[in-house]
């Protein structure tokens, strides 16, 4: 009996790994998922991931293996246990948070450069015909697009019609010259790796630099996963922070199906040492002012809300994705959802019993 192909699948339990899980499942691969839940480590219990591995083990074809993605040794070990039957490799484990980045950068890098190295490293050496998708981020610009003239309205900022990136940022903001956070700078290195493996080996390898990514499976903190986090704690009439700008920078959001549904695209018909930005675009985005009045209007509960001032290092003002460049080379690829039915399947989706 012939053995189903194998996609190999980093942070395996959380938002994208596990839609990548269910989705490449359904697909008729054998799926291996890495995932140690060091979200929990990175913002307490509340973002743990484990109901979500376990649900994940219940399932045919799927094998789970609890390590450390730095530790090259073990994950050396699943590359010689499965060499070319992986056909498909998508590497989502990171260190998401520019605060955490702050705290403790070596560590930050390891996690987010060095152990992409590793998996690079592997994949070359064991299934080099394999395709290696990267969730890499928009932090790589750094805080660049700050840079815009913006116009001030009432719930938000935006550029004017005028501006080339009207339309949403697309690949060619230069990366140089700017702020990045820890977060950025390490996340940008294991951008370009991944990009170099692609150019010198010949590995198909793609970045996908991700705007705010969510789903109804985000395990939302406060320093990370903004649209989640927001309907939780709105749900459980908790005080929401607001950093900087005064609530009304905007941001895109992607679902993570739409996302997925990108990397099968991309793996039908892949290419070599490729950059694509993704996400939410003109199709799907908001600012923080306008999120609250969604989510309140949906639920009928008044938000709490704390104006902080001082912004995070490196974030952004204004960020809507141009997804043109993908849609050119894939143009079967489609969004589904916009931010109205995004924020409609959090809050339906959403645990209210989670502890602050």
């Amino acid at each position: 009996m012939k053995k189903k192909p194998i996609c190999l699948i980093t942070g395996s339990s959380g938002l994208i790994g596990s839609e990548v899980s269910n989705f490449f499942l359904r697909k008729k691969f054998e799926v291996i998922g890495i995932d140690n839940n060091f979200r929990k480590f990175f913002f307490g219990k509340t973002a743990s991931t484990n109901k979500i591995k376990q649900s994940l083990k219940k399932i045919k074809n799927y094998n789970h293996y609890n390590l450390d993605i730095r530790d090259y040794k073990k994950l050396s070990f699943i590359f010689k246990k499965y060499k070319k039957r992986i056909k498909l490799v998508v590497h989502c484990a990171a260190q998401p948070s520019h605060d955490w980045a702050y705290k403790n950068p070596m560590l930050d890098f390891d996690i987010n450069a060095r152990s992409t190295f590793n998996l690079l490293e592997l994949t070359k050496k064991f299934c080099d015909k394999s395709v290696f998708i990267f969730l890499s981020t928009n932090k790589v610009y750094g805080d660049n697009p700050n840079n815009f003239s913006f116009l001030e309205k009432k719930t938000r900022y935006e550029l004017s019609k005028k501006n080339k990136y009207y339309k949403g940022i697309s690949e060619n903001l230069k990366l140089d010259g700017c702020i990045h956070s820890f977060f950025g700078s390490s996340k940008l290195s294991a951008d370009i790796l991944v990009q170099e493996y692609g150019n010198n080996f010949g590995m198909k390898t793609v970045c996908f630099r991700g705007g705010c990514l969510t789903g109804s499976l985000h395990r939302g903190a406060e320093l990370h996963g903004f649209l989640s986090y927001l309907v939780k704690t709105i749900l459980n009439k908790k005080v929401y922070k607001i950093f900087g700008f005064k609530g009304k920078q905007v941001r895109d959001n992607l679902h993570s199906t739409d996302l997925v549904n990108a990397f099968w695209e991309f793996y039908k018909k892949p290419k070599k040492g490729v950059v694509y930005n993704i996400g939410g675009s003109r199709f799907s985005n908001c600012s923080i002012l306008e999120a609250v009045k969604l989510i309140e209007s949906l639920t009928k509960i008044k938000a709490r809300l704390k104006f902080i001032n001082k912004a995070r290092v490196g974030d952004h003002i204004w960020w809507i994705t141009n997804n043109s460049k993908f849609k050119k080379d894939y143009p079967n690829w489609k969004q589904y959802y916009d931010i109205k039915k995004i924020i409609k399947e959090l809050i339906n989706n959403n645990d209210r019993t989670i502890n602050f």
